[in-house]
């Protein structure tokens, strides 16, 4: 869904744990380039499509999502972030 946004080239979403020891959902996210986007604005337009309980409560902007060969994300790497 993520890759629905205009400014948005790749992401992955993975569970990340939060200050109450909960997991909640926490998006990587790869912009176009020259694009300017904040984490309230990716946060926003998540809330307005999904569920309550499905809505990122954490993003993180980085170069590129990891791979693999195959194309599968690499979800170990992006947690050991």
């Amino acid at each position: 869904m993520l890759l629905t946004h205009p400014l948005i080239a790749d992401a992955a979403v993975v569970g990340a744990p939060d200050d109450d020891g909960q997991e909640v959902p926490k998006a990587f996210v790869v912009t176009v380039a020259g694009a300017e986007l904040d984490e309230d604005a990716v946060m926003a337009f998540v809330a307005k499509r999904v569920a309550p309980h499905k809505k990122v409560r954490q993003v993180a902007f980085i170069e590129t999502v990891p791979k693999s060969s195959s194309g599968k994300i690499l979800r170990k790497d992006l947690r050991a972030r």
